[in-house]
C-alpha cells in the first residue's frame, strides 16, 4: 500500500481513483472494495475486525479510495505505515449538494438494477448486503430508503471526518488536496512525473453506476460472463422444453 485517499465520498474520489491509475497505481475504489472484498467488508461493518484484516486484504494493492475504506484510513495506515495519505476535500456547500444528489440517486433500487447485470448472477444478495452495510456507515440511513440525507448531520460528519484526518494523520505524509488543483500538487506529493494527459473528471452529476457498468473492467467481464451463462441456461431450458414436448 502506497497511497490512502482518506477523503469522504463526493470529494472527487472516483476522479482520484482514475488519476492514481493513470500514474500507475493499482487502485481499489468503491466497486473494487465490493468485488474483491465484499465478504470481508460485510464482516468488518457488521461485527468489526482488526488491522490484520486490512493488511491481508490490501497487501497487493497500491492505493485505496472512497467508502468504506476512507472511514478506516487510520487502521489501513496502521497496517501500512509507509503509505502516504491524501485528504481530498471540496467546498462544503458544493460537497453537500453533490452528496445529497448522489444519495438520492443511490439510495433506491433503480441503480441497484442498473449495476446488477455487471455483478455475478449469484452474488446479487452479497451486493445488496454490502451496499446496505456501506450506506449505513456513510449516511446512517437504512437502504433502500426514500428519506433524504439529514443535512445537519451530514455536514457535521463531513467536518468531523476532515478535521480528524488533519489532526491525526502524520503531517509529513499528508496532502490536503482538491481535485480542481490538477496534476501538479498531486504528482509533487507522490514524486511522480506529470502525465501528458488532461486531469480526469469522473462521477459528475452522480453518474457513478453508469460509468462503472460501461468502463470498469470487472463490471465488463462480469457482464460478458453473465451473458454466456444466461445463453447456456436458456439454451438448456429450451432443450428441456423441446424434449418434454417430444415425449408428451
Amino acid at each position: 500500500m502506497k497511497v490512502i485517499v482518506a477523503g469522504d465520498a463526493k470529494t472527487g474520489t472516483t476522479t482520484m481513483c482514475t488519476a492514481l491509475t493513470i500514474l500507475g497505481y493499482k487502485t481499489y475504489d468503491f466497486f473494487e472494495h465490493y468485488s474483491y472484498h465484499g465478504d470481508d467488508w460485510n464482516k468488518l461493518l457488521e461485527s468489526g475486525g482488526s488491522v490484520d484484516d486490512f493488511r491481508r486484504m490490501y497487501q497487493d494493492v497500491d492505493a485505496v479510495t472512497d467508502v468504506p475504506a476512507c472511514y478506516f484510513w487510520e487502521q489501513i495506515h496502521e497496517a501500512f505505515p509507509d503509505a502516504k495519505i491524501i485528504l481530498s476535500i471540496r467546498d462544503e456547500d458544493a460537497w453537500y449538494k453533490s452528496f445529497s444528489k448522489q444519495f438520492v440517486t443511490n439510495n433506491g433500487l433503480q441503480n441497484f438494477f442498473t449495476i446488477a447485470p455487471s455483478i455475478p448472477l449469484f452474488d446479487w444478495w452479497k451486493l445488496y448486503k454490502w451496499y446496505k452495510n456501506t450506506m449505513r456507515v456513510v449516511s446512517g440511513i437504512e437502504f433502500p430508503s426514500k428519506k433524504p440525507p439529514n443535512e445537519m448531520v451530514s455536514r457535521l460528519k463531513y467536518r468531523m471526518h476532515n478535521n480528524y484526518v488533519i489532526q491525526m494523520a502524520p503531517k509529513d505524509k499528508l496532502l490536503v488536496y482538491k481535485v480542481s488543483e490538477g496534476w501538479e500538487p498531486l504528482c509533487k506529493f507522490l514524486n511522480a512525473v506529470v502525465p501528458n494527459v488532461p486531469f480526469p473528471r469522473k462521477n459528475v452529476n452522480a453518474t457513478f453506476w453508469e460509468e462503472t457498468a460501461k468502463e470498469n473492467p470487472i463490471a465488463i467481464a462480469n457482464r460478458k460472463r453473465n451473458s454466456r451463462l444466461l445463453i447456456k441456461l436458456f439454451g438448456g431450458l429450451a432443450l428441456i422444453v423441446a424434449l418434454c414436448y417430444k415425449l408428451s
